[in-house]
């Protein structure tokens, strides 16, 4: 996978890209970076979801 443009920073949005995950195609917002992984929000009508996941699966959307 090639690096995106943009760096991912708490605050930036991104949509998963990994056809593994159950959150492929998912756009949320990530809350903090630690490490080569980021923990991002996904929010869906009632329901908020905070999952960390590896960078390297995340483009900035």
């Amino acid at each position: 996978m090639a690096p995106s443009a943009a760096p991912i920073l708490p605050g930036s949005t991104v949509t998963v890209q990994d056809v593994r995950s159950i959150y492929n195609g998912y756009t949320g917002f990530v809350q903090r970076i630690s490490g080569d992984r980021a923990a991002v929000l996904f929010e869906g009508g009632n329901w908020d979801k905070l999952v960390t996941m590896p960078i390297k699966d995340l483009v900035v959307a």
